[in-house]
């Protein structure tokens, strides 16, 4: 085989997985979020105790609710993807400083590291677009 019988299947799978893989992607690296501000709907009084155990006013919660739903929503549907990327990204990065910077506890450490991993993939799409099948990409 020539190089150049295997570019044209190669140009095709890395198009397809252009097209594929960006909703698919948005989708699951936001739905931590999404399931996380829909059961702090159902857990109202319990997750602000704890907010406040840790010395986080307990009437931020509305607002991180908010957050929590809506900015996975806009990255869903690819909509201000940038703008709700950086808001998420640092909601994680605050969230790990926050709640799970006990490094003794090993959990707390696995906890710490996966909102690190997930501020981390929230920067890239921020830098580089939300990708296919995005209101972002609207004409006009």
């Amino acid at each position: 085989m020539t190089t150049a019988t295997l570019s044209k299947p190669t140009k095709t799978l890395e198009r397809l997985a252009q097209t594929y893989i960006p909703p698919v992607a948005r989708t699951a690296l936001v739905s931590v979020f999404l399931i996380s501000g829909l059961t702090k709907l159902g857990q109202y009084a319990g997750t602000q105790g704890y907010m406040e155990s840790v010395g986080v006013p307990g009437e931020l919660l509305p607002l991180v609710i908010a957050l929590e739903i809506l900015a996975p929503l806009a990255i869903i549907i690819g909509w201000q993807t940038r703008i709700a990327a950086v808001l998420l990204a640092g909601f994680a990065g605050l969230s790990a400083l926050m709640f799970h910077f006990d490094f003794s506890d090993q959990i707390q450490t696995i906890m710490f590291l996966k909102n690190i991993s997930i501020a981390g993939g929230l920067g890239l799409l921020a830098a580089f677009g939300a990708g296919t099948f995005a209101l972002d990409n609207r004409k006009g």
